[in-house]
């Protein structure tokens, strides 16, 4: 069962639902209100071009003081008043270069009619027509919602970058927690097979016994270091990861199903790591029982060692029933398993124990149904 990952898939889907509620509820009160600002704009230019049209004429009893105070009112809408008659451009609200205004005036009089269209001054004597721009308010107001989107994308980023570190923190707890007392635990019943081993010694019993029962009882021993480990770093030594291979497998031979055959395919001179070999060696047993597993106790098992260079890879496949790609990370996450019982851990530790510890990697190098799938463990090579 998916412990760990179901309640973080829906805390994840929680906070992106909420997030584009507020994105999308934040673009559209903007949209409106540049809507309307853009009306009333609309609106303050059509007055101003009346207001020039009034000043032009000469209409009798005309009250110029305000025509002017019309005129003079707009200080943010850049605006140009064409003369179609005299072909003559007049602006507002624009800084104008020294040299060539009239040129500079036509193209800036052509970019904003693309925006808005011009409004046409009409009388007797004269053809006039105004272009404008939006007001610097106004663009502020176009940018803003995706000035808010950045920084909103900003804060989601982080919360969720903390709410992933903080679960993380949870489970990494929990693992320790759980290593340590079963290392706690199993202290207890070891020392007391250990007593019945030197018993039946003393008993004469068959010696080959007695030998098998001291071989399990060292296993979990190391078993007991292994989990003692889990939380604090391991002293990483150098070791042939060739001899590590081979005794996991010697071990695990004698105490899975005949029906799966082992095969090695290792080199004929050492290859040295740094590691810590009681941990290494539970990582290949993990990834060996899972392939048994996965074959339902009958098929073949090849562990393959490569010297790359700088790094050394072991390559583990099994003839089992396959992974589907779009697990290949998942099957790493903590409480994913296929298994009707089990908590789920053992790819998400040993997948610590390699990163974490050994700063290597471990992956799904390929997976076929049916087929069969390869795991990839990368160690650095010690010289």
């Amino acid at each position: 069962m998916n412990l760990f990952s179901n309640n973080r898939v829906l805390l994840r889907y929680v906070f992106i639902i909420i997030a584009a509620i507020i994105v999308c509820g934040s673009l559209l009160v903007s949209h409106y209100l540049v809507k309307d600002l853009s009306k009333e704009e609309r609106n303050k230019i059509e007055i101003w071009a009346e207001a020039t049209k009034e000043m032009a004429s000469n209409v009798d009893n005309l009250n110029m003081i305000l025509v002017v105070e019309v005129l003079n009112s707009n200080t943010t809408i850049p605006v140009i008043l064409y003369d179609k008659k005299d072909n003559y451009y007049t602006s507002k609200n624009i800084d104008l270069p020294e040299i060539d205004q009239q040129e500079f005036l036509k193209r800036k009089a052509d970019l904003f009619k693309k925006k808005h269209s011009p409004i046409a001054i009409e009388a007797e004597d004269f053809d006039q027509y105004v272009y404008y721009d939006d007001s610097y308010t106004l663009k502020r107001l176009q940018l803003y919602p995706y000035v808010q989107l950045g920084a909103l994308l900003i804060f989601v980023v982080i919360a969720f970058f903390a709410l992933f570190t903080t679960m993380k923190m949870e489970q990494d707890r929990l693992w320790v927690g759980l290593s340590k007392e079963t290392a706690h635990q199993l202290g207890t019943p070891i020392s007391s097979l250990l007593a019945w081993v030197e018993y039946l010694k003393l008993k004469e019993v068959e010696t080959d016994i007695a030998s098998e029962m001291n071989k399990d009882i060292t296993r979990l021993q190391m078993i007991t270091d292994r989990f003692s480990k889990i939380g604090s770093a391991p002293t990483l030594e150098k070791r042939d990861i060739s001899e590590i291979i081979r005794q996991s497998i010697v071990y695990l031979q004698k105490r899975i199903s005949r029906k799966i055959v082992f095969e090695l395919q290792l080199p004929s001179e050492p290859i040295y790591a740094n590691v810590s070999e009681p941990l290494l060696s539970w990582v290949l047993e993990n990834l060996t029982k899972n392939a048994v597993d996965a074959m339902t106790g009958q098929g073949k098992i090849s562990y393959t060692l490569t010297d790359k260079g700088k790094f050394i890879s072991i390559d583990i496949l099994d003839t089992g029933k396959g992974i589907q790609k779009s697990k290949f990370e998942t099957i790493f996450s903590p409480g994913f398993t296929t298994k009707a019982r089990g908590w789920g851990l053992g790819l998400s530790l040993a997948k610590r124990i390699i990163e974490s510890y050994h700063k290597g990697r471990i992956y799904v190098k390929s997976s076929e149904i049916g087929v069969g799938t390869i795991f990839c463990i990368e160690l650095k090579k010690s010289n």
